[in-house]
């Protein structure tokens, strides 16, 4: 008898495509955070941290991802879409995901600081707005904080 083929969740699968874009971000020497914008199972928007690069500092890897699913579509609105982030959204990013009308955010590793997904507020479902998002936590979290770990602690050697 063989054991079952393990499939990864889906969460899993596009958190793993998010976590490559952390990457990209650690290689760039910015903050390793990476996002994506999912619509009906299909990658829509990828994207990680710029803001260093780009002088910008509302380029978090969420608003990349927003501003591109926003281009691509015509609509700045994204309803029916899954936002999957390696780091909890701060408050820019949560005010962003709230006005885009995003379904459902998924992210890796909590944010004590500045998360407005649970963590330090609960922004993103809070009933008091017209809109509000079905939040998942810490879907492959070990991965996610690691990189954040190592990437801070090669910043505080240097």
């Amino acid at each position: 008898m063989r054991a079952p083929l393990s499939l990864p969740s889906p969460d899993h699968y596009w958190m793993g495509l998010a976590l490559q874009q952390a990457h990209l971000a650690a290689a760039a020497d910015e903050v390793p955070v990476g996002a994506l914008l999912i619509q009906d199972n299909n990658l829509l928007a990828a994207g990680y941290n710029q803001p260093i690069r780009r002088c910008d500092p509302t380029a978090h890897a969420e608003i990349v991802v927003l501003r591109q699913a926003a281009k691509r579509v015509g609509n700045y609105r994204l309803p029916a879409t899954t936002l999957y982030t390696t780091l909890e959204p701060c408050p820019m990013c949560a005010g962003a995901i709230l006005h885009a009308r995003i379904r459902r955010v998924v992210f890796a590793t909590a944010d004590p600081r500045s998360g407005c997904g649970g963590s330090l507020y609960s922004l993103l479902d809070d009933p008091r707005f017209n809109h509000r998002c079905q939040v998942t936590a810490h879907i492959l979290q070990p991965q996610s904080a690691q990189l954040l770990r190592e990437f801070f602690r090669k910043r505080r050697k240097n």
